[in-house]
């Protein structure tokens, strides 16, 4: 089995990401992570989706994914020739003795400290999946209140995917 992330160019309307991931569950397939949003284009937007399976399934994916109306483009990003981010926010519990502590951790992510409060701390950090699993694991010995991560967003580097190229 691997892992396959796609950046799924389609047309910006209404139902578009319920009829993309209707199609995983009616065919069964899991999905790992989905995010969606507007580009550029407001008539479009991007969904990317990640999903494991072996070989067959992978292009079972992509096959069903181009027969729906909606889809512009299917890209496969690839760890070497793309950029892949995540976010998460964690809320951290942080006494007055602690919270020099949870800031240091945070500084050494170059995260963001989005809210104070008297007994906890909220931290915004983006990046790729290892650097939000290690600043999660730095924090093992704090208390974590709440956390919520994104799934995974990319975009191939350089001109590759430029959205002019699907504008008529």
């Amino acid at each position: 089995m691997r892992k396959m992330v796609l950046s799924i160019l389609v047309d910006n309307t209404a139902g578009v990401l319920s009829r993309v991931s209707g199609l995983f569950s009616r065919r069964g397939y899991s999905i790992e992570s989905i995010t969606s949003g507007e580009t550029e284009n407001p008539h479009l937007s991007r969904i990317t989706v990640v999903v494991n399976g072996d070989d067959i399934i992978l292009e079972q994916i992509r096959n069903q994914l181009n027969k729906l109306e909606d889809v512009v483009e299917i890209t496969e990003l690839h760890n070497d020739d793309s950029v892949f981010r995540q976010l998460v926010l964690v809320k951290v519990a942080a006494k007055d003795s602690e919270r020099q502590q949870v800031i240091a951790v945070a500084d050494i992510f170059r995260a963001k400290i989005v809210d104070v409060a008297k007994e906890s701390l909220m931290i915004e950090l983006t990046g790729n999946q290892a650097k939000i699993d290690a600043f999660i694991k730095l924090l093992d010995g704090f208390k974590i209140l709440e956390i919520v991560r994104t799934g995974i967003t990319g975009l191939p580097r350089g001109g590759a995917g430029d959205i002019e190229d699907y504008i008529s």
